[in-house]
């Protein structure tokens, strides 16, 4: 998907409701619990690893309830990836493998930084791609 795109959406959901700032929160926060996740599964602790999952899960969850279906395809794609990142923190939990982790935190990393780079545009300004 081309930043055009995240732009656009953007502009018509999560810059109208000036909400930006807090899906990057709810980044982070999916972030952290599923690092904090992969540390507890590696260190053997599987009721926090468990704890931690299910609150990554359900920031995850928030993320995909939060999307406007009527944008169309960005939407759509999104909640793909989320709900590609959720079945890798199900498998985690069920399998006790981080490489599972490690799956679902690469992709939400990508898009932290894919918001992150919308975020840090000028409104109004050029596409960060140009079409």
């Amino acid at each position: 998907m081309a930043i055009g795109a995240y732009q656009a959406y953007r502009k018509t959901q999560v810059e109208t409701a000036g909400q930006l700032d807090l899906v990057i929160m709810l980044y982070d926060g999916a972030i952290k619990f599923a690092k904090l996740a992969a540390k507890m599964l590696r260190e053997g602790d599987l009721e926090k690893t468990n704890g931690y999952l299910l609150r990554a899960q359900d920031i995850v969850s928030e993320l995909m309830s939060s999307l406007n279906m009527d944008m169309g395809e960005i939407a759509e794609g999104l909640l793909k990836l989320y709900d590609y990142v959720d079945y890798c923190l199900v498998q985690a939990n069920i399998k006790k493998d981080p490489a599972w982790i490690d799956q679902g935190l690469m992709v939400l990393t990508g898009l932290r930084e894919a918001w992150m780079e919308i975020a840090r545009k000028p409104k109004g300004g050029e596409d960060v791609v140009p079409s």
